[in-house]
């Protein structure tokens, strides 16, 4: 396995760490508070809504799957360099791309969807930090399963 690919697995893993840390969130909203010992709660209220929490927990574990599976398929298919190069990219800044999405979204009104206001809330600067890395990565991953599509079928195993 070349650098680069151990290195998309770190990142994977940085991805997934950031998420681990939004379990403890998940938990304290879920259950309103920190159990410091079994059946004693210290109770408290925790920003960003339940559900929030949930998806910012297992978005993140998935993207991070995402660039380290990525890493592991680009070993396996022994892609060109010019393809391999461009996946590493696109798929590691996807991870951080939908982190920042998922913890924008958690602090904004607007859940990170637009730059602006819509109608699920107000825009503010989670949501606009959390969307402009997002939209511009969505492309990019959509290019990145184009890359991973043509190699897959392509006849000439090193193009």
């Amino acid at each position: 396995m070349k650098t680069q690919q151990r290195r998309m697995i770190g990142h994977g893993a940085i991805v997934m760490l950031i998420a681990l840390f939004a379990g403890f969130g998940l938990v304290i909203s879920l259950v309103g508070g920190l159990e410091v010992f079994p059946g004693t709660i210290l109770s408290f209220k925790f920003p960003g809504e339940t559900s929030a929490w949930a998806r910012t927990h297992v978005g993140g574990l998935l993207n991070g799957m995402l660039v380290i599976v990525g890493a592991l398929v680009i070993h396996a298919m022994d892609l060109p360099d010019k393809p391999a190069s461009r996946l590493r990219w696109m798929l590691i800044g996807t991870g951080y791309a939908n982190t920042a999405f998922y913890w924008g979204g958690m602090f904004a009104p607007s859940h990170a969807v637009t730059a602006g206001d819509n109608r699920l809330g107000e825009s503010n600067l989670a949501g606009v930090l959390g969307f402009l890395p997002a939209v511009v990565f969505m492309f990019l991953t959509i290019a990145a399963m184009v890359i991973l599509i043509r190699q897959g079928f392509s006849k000439d195993a090193k193009r």
